[in-house]
């Protein structure tokens, strides 16, 4: 059956910022209304109005006092208190927006709370016992908060005072700039094949070096793998190294691969980056160092074009000018031993590729739920249940609970849902076309997989 729903603060000041150019508004602006779904009222509460068009010039003049002239001047004055005290009180909610951008950057007890209260002023929130930051993205996620007319110039400013890097990451394009913060890590700006020079990053893994299944003495049996298969070739990436490097370039089968890893999101994916149109060179992945409703965002080295990384869509640059989208195969999460037993010929990546780190995130550091605001979330599973997704010939996003499927499928029922069949492959799940073909499936947590698809279908048995 398918059911359907809907830096210290000092370093602030060590890199100067350029002036915002914020349109001046017009006299009065009309107020937004928008349209909740019951369970984001019950959590959140009912949004506050919030007005449509530009700021007006007062209030784009506190915004550039307050976000801007600070680093200039290179300390937080009575000027900048003010010109905050201004923007608390304008009653414009699309504010809170660089409120939360620039909390992100700090954690100095006496700016943080000051930015905290302007920004649960702004809302009309009462400002909770957690985390200030997290709490007010939230709220903007969940309410749909739009932004205002100069906004993602704002937040390119900020950001990339900090991290240069991003200068050409913070660009127009097919992508909800809002949603995007920092995931704590700098970029992989490291040319292709550079796997072993060392970075301030999560360092992605290019033509990684692998061994055989019987070399591999160093993996336990309960050890968690993800297993590609491509044109007869098999090969294991350990969570233990994924963990680290988030993101491999390969070649499997005579086939190119990207293949991120988000830790927030338990979901591994494999991307077919061959096969381009002409002229384009192969996309090489890597990590940004950038989340959206923390999920990692990816982007290619070669044109600095961003992915949506759970659609494999290029969203800015070069590459979403073509409507690049890259195809998936299928990713299979399992237990070594079991992956091992059924695909005896499997290749596995180096135990040297973890670099001496033996991370389990899921079970530690995410274990109470996602560490980074993500707004609200379908209610019909468990924010971390695990799922098998895949999306129809028809276009349609489908959601397997993976425990209810795997359960089904050892009782030896079918699961089908229009072209889409589930089947059991080496203690884990895939999903195959109607010849057994590869669909591109793989595991994730079903608060990502629901945001990312937000009009997906979940299967129950039964129906």
């Amino acid at each position: 059956m398918l059911i359907k729903s809907k830096l210290p603060f000092r370093f602030l000041f060590a890199v100067p910022l350029l002036v915002l150019g914020l349109l001046p508004g017009a006299g009065a602006i009309a107020q937004q209304e928008v349209d909740l779904p019951d369970y984001v009222i019950e959590e959140f509460g009912t949004p506050p109005a919030i007005p449509e068009g530009p700021l007006p010039d007062e209030l784009a003049e506190a915004v550039r006092v307050t976000f801007v002239q600070v680093f200039d001047q290179g300390a937080w004055t009575a000027e900048q208190d003010a010109a905050l005290e201004t923007i608390a009180a304008s009653g414009d909610p699309r504010l809170a927006w660089l409120i939360s951008d620039m909390m992100r950057f700090s954690f100095r007890m006496s700016f943080d709370q000051a930015m905290a209260e302007a920004g649960a002023t702004l809302l009309q929130i009462e400002p909770g016992a957690g985390n200030p930051q997290e709490e007010i993205t939230n709220h903007l996620m969940a309410w749909e908060i739009p932004d205002f007319p100069g906004y993602l110039e704002a937040k390119r400013r900020i950001y990339t005072a900090f991290v240069p890097g991003w200068e050409r990451i913070f660009v127009e394009g097919d992508i909800d700039w809002r949603m995007v913060s920092w995931g704590g890590v700098l970029i992989d700006d490291r040319p292709y094949d550079t796997t072993d020079t060392p970075c301030n990053c999560i360092p992605a893994a290019d033509n990684p070096e692998v061994e055989t299944a019987e070399e591999a003495t160093w993996l336990d049996d309960d050890d968690i793998v993800f297993g590609i298969e491509v044109n007869g070739e098999y090969r294991a990436y350990p969570r233990q190294i994924m963990e680290v490097r988030e993101m491999v370039n390969d070649t499997l089968g005579g086939r190119h691969l990207g293949i991120p890893y988000c830790t927030l999101c338990g979901a591994a994916q494999a991307y077919f980056t061959d096969n381009m149109p002409d002229g384009v060179e192969r996309p090489i992945l890597r990590t940004s160092g950038l989340l959206i409703r923390s999920n990692k965002v990816m982007y290619d080295i070669n044109t600095y074009s961003v992915f949506d990384t759970f659609l494999g869509r290029a969203v800015t640059g070069p590459l979403a000018e073509i409507g690049l989208q890259l195809d998936q195969a299928s990713v299979v999460t399992t237990d070594w031993a079991s992956w091992r037993e059924a695909h005896p010929e499997t290749t596995v990546l180096v135990e040297a590729l973890a670099l001496g780190r033996d991370f389990d995130f899921r079970n530690g550091r995410d274990a109470d739920g996602p560490i980074f605001p993500i707004g609200d979330v379908d209610p019909r599973l468990p924010v971390q249940e695990d799922i098998i997704g895949v999306v129809t010939a028809s276009g349609t996003p489908v959601a397997f609970q993976r425990s209810t499927a795997m359960a089904a499928l050892l009782s030896g029922a079918e699961i089908a849902v229009e072209d889409v069949r589930l089947e059991l492959d080496a203690g884990g799940i895939r999903a195959v076309g109607p010849e057994g073909e590869d669909l591109g499936s793989h595991q994730a947590f079903w608060f990502a997989w629901s945001q990312f698809h937000p009009d997906t279908e979940l299967w129950e048995p039964g129906g």
